[in-house]
């Protein structure tokens, strides 16, 4: 087979977006012209890299397959592959459902889908990436898997358990990137809050984001999902110390009420859960934390979900999701529970959540009127040059629109004042 165009398309979520990026440097490495999620129909290779988390994006996973094993069936593609999660998890099936494609991977079988290309896999070059994010930020995945088993994920089923990453390498990673024009460096994992027990025997995710932080030209550095049972609290004081960690902590709960916290195997109390956010707040003064709820777990009654919505309130965050529970196979709630809430009860309370934080979120907006903040440029638009402020991630949270100013460009941090809010956007000038 020809050294031909590949195109790798990511569906899910950041860490699956690691992944491809790894996977585009290797066949970069081996000669292949390498694209990433492109719309163009001239690839003669394509991977599809799924995700299997929920339903949604388990059926938007099937359905790109399918669009692709058409294309494969009528002679428009050499190869069509797919790995991934979805692909982990239900390969049995989709083998024999989808004939079209060639090969079904599991998730970490990077090195099978390179040599299936008569490519050569590169060990020395294992974390080297293509980035397909904007030059000026990028993901860092420090562990797969998880142990902590909670009722509705599947997730441990197909990642497997908790994997740290060397520190070492991970820092290699990081400087590297770093000397490619990152400035802000998005610290990912399953779990950050058990980094290195399984290596080291201790938690270690404060000594890796104090030695991140030594790196030159990094300017901000964002923790993502961190689980709250067991949050390894030494972190609070780098975040605090160190000016280019971010005030920013993304730490799904999930519920709030023992109850549901039990049912859904959380291993941490409602008391427990506030006095972490108390702590969090108190040692990290003007933090922004978001977090994800999950509504119409088998189980919740009204008296859950309104005890969830007064914490809501009297412990606002300052950035929320909420998902409605989907009943995935083989998990602890779907073996031991009934899937007793009607779908629209589960979306109606989702809605209702996201409601409530769309005020909160407009309150916090407007907090930020006449204050002076740090901003990083993500993107130029015709009105208006786009940036986020230390406490808004990429994709995911609110943005500052900017006044067009002579001698700011993508990629640049520069001060601003706020002069205007709405829920979801600060309107902003340069100082």
């Amino acid at each position: 087979m020809k050294r031909g165009k590949v195109n790798i398309m990511t569906l899910g979520c950041s860490k699956n977006l690691v992944d491809s990026e790894m996977l585009l440097n290797q066949l970069d490495l081996n000669g292949f012209k390498v694209v990433h999620d492109s719309e163009d129909d001239d690839a003669n290779i394509v991977i599809l890299n799924t995700c299997g988390f929920i339903a949604d994006a388990k059926e938007e996973s099937v359905n790109t397959i399918l669009n692709f094993a058409d294309a494969r069936k009528s002679g428009k593609l050499d190869k069509l592959l797919v790995m991934g999660c979805l692909s982990a998890r239900y390969k049995e099936d989709l083998t024999k459902e989808i004939p079209e494609v060639d090969k079904f991977y599991g998730k970490f079988d990077f090195k099978e889908v390179v040599k299936d290309l008569n490519a050569t896999f590169y060990e020395q070059k294992m974390y080297h990436r293509v980035k397909t994010t904007l030059g000026h930020f990028a993901y860092l995945k420090i562990s797969e898997g998880c142990n902590r088993h909670c009722s509705f994920c599947a997730i441990p089923q197909f990642t497997g358990n908790h994997k740290s990453r060397d520190m070492e390498s991970l820092i290699e990673e990081a400087t590297r990137l770093a000397q490619d024009g990152v400035k802000e460096l998005l610290v990912i994992a399953q779990d950050l809050s058990y980094y290195g027990i399984d290596r080291y025997g201790e938690s270690k995710l404060a000594e890796l984001i104090n030695r991140l932080a030594d790196i030159e030209g990094l300017e901000w550095i964002r923790l993502h999902y961190a689980y709250p049972s067991k949050f390894p609290m030494d972190v609070l004081t780098v975040m605090r110390e160190r000016k280019n960690v971010a005030n920013y902590l993304d730490i799904p709960l999930q519920h709030i009420t023992d109850r549901m916290l039990g049912t859904m195997r959380r291993k941490i109390t409602k008391d427990e859960t506030i006095q972490l956010i108390q702590k969090i707040r108190e040692e990290v003064p003007g933090i922004a934390l978001r977090t994800t709820f999950l509504v119409g777990h088998p189980g919740e009654t009204e008296e859950d979900f309104e005890e969830l919505k007064a914490f809501i309130q009297e412990y606002p965050f300052e950035r929320m999701g909420v998902f409605a529970y989907s009943s995935e196979d083989d998990t602890y709630a779907y073996k031991m529970y009934k899937d007793d809430i009607p779908q629209e009860v589960k979306e109606a309370r989702a809605d209702e959540l996201m409601q409530m934080q769309q005020d909160i979120s407009a309150r916090f907006s407007q907090q930020q009127i006449g204050k002076k903040l740090r901003v990083l440029v993500d993107r130029e638009e015709e009105e208006y040059f786009v940036a986020r402020t230390e406490y808004d991630s990429p994709e995911v949270d609110c943005e500052v629109l900017i006044d067009k100013a002579d001698g700011i460009k993508v990629g640049d941090m520069v001060e601003v004042t706020i002069n205007d809010a709405t829920e979801f956007d600060l309107f902003a000038s340069v100082n």
